[in-house]
């Protein structure tokens, strides 16, 4: 069995200079996908569920579908709560399995913020697994806009909470589809300079790949969440299929089709992280 908690893939990922990617998921096809790129690269991996994911399939459906894998899976899998907003959330996935819970307070004041992510990471350490927390407003492309975060608040946040892993706002945003902007990294080196926790970016689609590249080898940045470019690969895939044949109707046979293309686009980010033959 291979399951594995955040704490356990992020600190050789620390300590050797790579980054593990967080895998958005929204259906069974892209786990299978993400889990088989992995397989294939040697590298441990990160399964997400995030709130339309869960708006879409519950949280004890997730955890039985992710543990499927990860239990077959010959590399690490780590089974990720992304952007819980509340407790409840929290308590839900670690009954249901998860190993790792990323608790969302970014929009809230910091001491409200750190009270709730404290709590969070209390219910984590009671069953044995990770919690990640976020300090500073990672905004959306073309909604709210991102507030970044204050070096000095990341290092409170991270003092007083004990979480395993802080995502950070530095420039980075959700949902963009090209990878023109990039990180701040001045400000990454000043959020360094006085904490010690492995860094997440969340919106790590918008990160040129030779930033993420350079950021898992030479900073404490050990997990880019990638969503976006991995949908829009399965979104080409499905088109494909879809198109190939009008009149087929059988969604088990058409979405069989994206799981190859959706695991080559995967490989590329396990690539560009370092984080190949790792394993």
């Amino acid at each position: 069995m291979t399951v594995a908690t955040l704490s356990e893939v992020l600190a050789p990922a620390l300590r050797e200079g790579y980054a593990v990617p967080g895998l958005v998921c929204l259906g069974w096809e892209d786990m299978r996908a993400y889990v088989a790129a992995a397989e294939a690269e040697r590298a441990p991996v990160i399964l997400q569920a995030g709130p339309s994911c869960r708006e879409h399939t519950p949280l004890p459906v997730l955890g039985a579908m992710f543990r499927n894998l990860a239990e077959a899976a010959s590399v690490p899998v780590v089974i990720h709560l992304d952007h819980g907003y509340t407790l409840e959330d929290c308590r839900i996935a670690a009954e249901s399995g998860f190993t790792s819970l990323m608790y969302d307070g970014s929009r809230k004041p910091l001491a409200q913020n750190i009270a709730e992510t404290g709590e969070v990471v209390a219910l984590a350490r009671a069953h044995g697994i990770s919690c990640e927390g976020e300090i500073g407003f990672v905004g959306y492309s073309g909604g709210e806009n991102s507030a970044g975060t204050d070096p000095a608040e990341a290092a409170q946040f991270a003092r007083e909470t004990g979480v395993d892993a802080m995502a950070i706002s530095v420039g980075n945003v959700h949902l963009q589809t090209d990878d023109d902007g990039g990180l701040d990294e001045a400000r990454i080196r000043a959020i360094e300079a006085v904490t010690q926790v492995p860094l997440v970016i969340h919106g790590g689609s918008g990160v040129p790949y030779a930033q993420r590249t350079a950021l898992a080898a030479g900073s404490r940045i050990c997990k880019f969440n990638i969503g976006t470019e991995l949908r829009q690969a399965f979104g080409a895939a499905l088109r494909t299929a879809v198109n190939a044949d009008p009149s087929r109707f059988d969604r088990v046979t058409i979405l069989k089709e994206t799981i190859d293309p959706v695991a080559e686009a995967t490989r590329k980010v396990f690539q560009s992280m370092g984080t190949s033959g790792r394993a």
